[in-house]
């Protein structure tokens, strides 16, 4: 490993900057072409719904991070937690929603989709850890299933990353508490009118953790290469990722109240994963023409024990989960503008591609990280193509509207270890979206927007008639489920010092059917109604100060009585709040704080059940030289030690009763921590 980032790091030359362009490829058609270097406040006459908006590197570069998955926490009301290894993905919560590892919220990165189809673990799945933040240009998020680009998991929301094509030349060491160690190097060139792009990262994490040493060991690496091409701009991106950890899962409450082990223990110590993923992505973009194309090559194996005796009294509960795949995909639009009469309209027309080939998707019950059993073993191959339109018109000088049209196609085919669950499935669905905008004053815009959407289920729950846990027979699912989404909001900005956004929202969901990974078959649910109010502001009282307060609060229920069910969604989230405390100083050093604070959780369909709120701290100092770098943060300031995730289900413990029994389970936050990061440009 040492050796590929001494290959990497010597081929690092001189930094040259450049500006940033938009994420999303249907804003690069419609919107002007602008750089971001923190948050893009001014949206006024550029956005088409309240809850969208554009962060850039400047500020991502403010913020300390835990995890890498946490950048996802720029997004207003997006809370990003961790129940396992560092290695995993995390858990995420959004309007609403327990996201589980990904589900009904849509992420890309160089237009890549990080969204796993049908995967091993869970539907959805998405995992950041391959993402080096400090290479990301730019975030594009959009709450919402507003725009006709937006398809497969993105009924709550869609998040598109930026990768930068010139960065800052350097090196920096990060060290910290319990063992934490992370190298980056980073650095571009000019070659004429091409830029290339090269970073390497390393990172080694032991974890607080008192009877489970995490023993994360992550390399990544990037290269990219971009240049005028014609009349756009042309890249291509390889990535590379290679991780393994042991994992502190979740843990019962009653094991820590007898004493049978502390906060930060572990029950099965012999659980935790390998991942790794490796990419090539290419773009070229224009005023009227946009395309990128992909190929992925994903692999996971994931051990985890989550009921420890409850199963399996003689061998324990602990499972493996597997997914090895290929994913290939493009996506190819058109943009043209003409005048309709007085209505000044532009179009964006658009299709994508994607197609998962999935060699082994499978579960076993393990021992100790050893094979027992198949519960299911299963080979798929899923396919989906989508034709989508977008016109927005200019009704006058503060009238516009826009609508969509798109449609999506899915074609799955399953090879299974149980021969009737084999089979194929097709399925199709047609999705309308559409808002209007009116700025009524040179400092307001109003939006009203609507749209349908929807999320796939896993491609094994069309064709799976016997369940492979208990051998009873079961229907097949539907592959697509809608969603129906509608959002009235209003934002101010006064060009001077304050920046506000506010938006009432509301959406429905056919079902909640998902497929649970852990028992290799699908959990059905009932269908499902959120809605809730979002307050983004941001205020910069002088030149050196700034403050940025973000609030979500929501309710969620299930619309379909069942019995013995109550009607609250189970893990959703109540109510979020982030706010951020900025001083730059006019000599360069600067200091940054940040409060989160997620409310009480509901654990259950009755709420008699539910978590406390959590409230964690950090903080940054950085000091500059014209050639060093030296930073400190602070994270978790009040040693809070509220639970990052809580669930409550039933488990037993060695001389319990054989049903188990019902408890809460927990992840403890991880202790107050320091790391001090120290980086030399060149």
């Amino acid at each position: 490993m040492q050796a590929k980032f001494q290959h990497v790091f010597s081929g690092m030359l001189l930094l040259v900057a450049a500006p940033i362009s938009l994420a999303d490829p249907l804003s690069a058609h419609i919107l002007e072409q602008i750089s971001v270097k923190g948050r893009q406040t001014d949206l006024l006459g550029l956005a088409s719904s309240a809850s969208e908006g554009l962060v850039g590197d400047a500020e991502i570069a403010d913020r300390p991070l835990l995890r890498s998955g946490e950048i996802l926490e720029f997004i207003p009301g997006m809370v990003v937690t961790q129940h396992s290894g560092s290695g995993k993905a995390n858990q995420y919560f959004l309007r609403g929603f327990n996201l589980d590892h990904g589900t009904d919220f849509a992420s890309y990165i160089d237009g890549m989709p990080v969204n796993m189809r049908s995967h091993g673990h869970g539907q959805g799945y998405t995992d950041l850890s391959f993402l080096i933040p400090e290479l990301v240009s730019q975030i594009d998020y959009q709450k919402g299933a507003y725009h006709a680009n937006s398809g497969d998991f993105s009924a709550a929301g869609i998040a598109r990353f930026g990768i930068q094509n010139r960065t800052r030349n350097e090196a920096e060491l990060t060290v910290g508490q319990d063992s934490y160690r992370r190298l980056l190097a980073k650095g571009s060139s000019t070659h004429g009118k091409a830029d290339v792009l090269l970073a390497a990262e390393l990172q080694q994490y032991a974890g607080p953790w008192t009877d489970i040493a995490e023993d994360v060991d992550k390399l990544n690496l990037l290269a990219r290469y971009s240049k005028p091409l014609g009349s756009g701009q042309f890249a291509v991106t390889l990535m590379a990722y290679d991780n393994n950890w042991n994992a502190a899962d979740q843990i019962p409450q009653r094991a820590v109240s007898q004493g049978l082990i502390d906060a930060f223990g572990s029950l099965d110590t012999s659980v935790g994963g390998e991942s790794s993923r490796n990419s090539v992505s290419a773009s070229w973009y224009s005023d009227a023409w946009q395309w990128h194309a992909y190929a992925i090559q994903s692999e996971l194996e994931l051990w985890s024990n989550f009921t420890y005796f409850l199963n399996d009294p003689v061998n324990g509960d602990q499972f493996e989960q597997v997914d090895q795949r290929w994913i290939y995909g493009g996506e190819l639009s058109h943009h043209w503008h003409h005048q309709f009469g007085e209505f000044a309209v532009e179009h964006v027309v658009g299709v994508q591609l994607r197609y998962d080939d999935i060699d082994e998707v499978g579960l076993y019950n393990t021992q100790q990280r050893q094979r027992l059993s198949t519960v299911r073993s299963d080979i798929v191959q899923q396919g989906s193509a989508a034709l989508y339109s977008q016109s927005t018109v200019q009704l006058d000088s503060n009238w516009n509207a826009h609508f969509g049209l798109r449609y999506d196609y899915f074609n799955v085919d399953i090879q299974s270890d149980t021969p009737v669950n084999s089979g194929s499935a097709t399925d199709g669905i047609a999705s309308l979206k559409g808002g209007l905008s009116y700025q009524f004053a040179p400092n307001w815009q109003a939006y009203l927007n609507a749209g349908q959407g929807f999320h796939s289920n896993d491609a094994r729950g069309a064709t799976t008639v016997i369940d492979p846990q208990s051998g009873e027979s079961v229907d097949p699912v539907d592959l697509l489920v809608r969603t129906n989404g509608a959002e009235l909001g209003l934002r101010f900005f006064d060009y001077s010092a304050l920046n506000v956004s506010v938006a009432l929202w509301y959406l429905q969901m056919d079902s909640e059917l998902l497929y649970v990974g852990d028992a290799g078959t699908n959990e059905p649910s009932r269908a499902s109604r959120r809605y809730g109010v979002e307050l983004a502001a941001y205020y910069w009282l002088n030149s050196n100060w700034s403050l940025d307060t973000e609030l979500a609060l929501t309710r969620s229920r299930f619309t379909e009585p069942a019995a013995d069910e109550g009607n609250f969604v189970d893990g959703a989230l109540p109510m979020v709040l982030s706010m951020g405390l900025i001083y730059k100083a006019d000599s360069p050093w600067q200091l940054s704080m940040r409060l989160r604070h997620f409310g009480k959780r509901t654990l259950d369909s009755f709420n008699l059940q539910r978590s406390k709120a959590t409230t964690t701290l950090n903080a940054g100092y950085r000091y500059e030289w014209p050639r060093w770098r030296l930073s400190l943060e602070l994270l978790n300031i009040l040693d809070s030690d509220n639970s990052d995730i809580d669930y409550f289900y039933a488990s037993r413990l060695p001389g319990e009763p054989a049903e188990g029994v019902e408890d809460r389970h927990s992840h403890p936050l991880e202790p107050r921590t320091a790391r001090l990061k120290l980086a030399y440009r060149f």
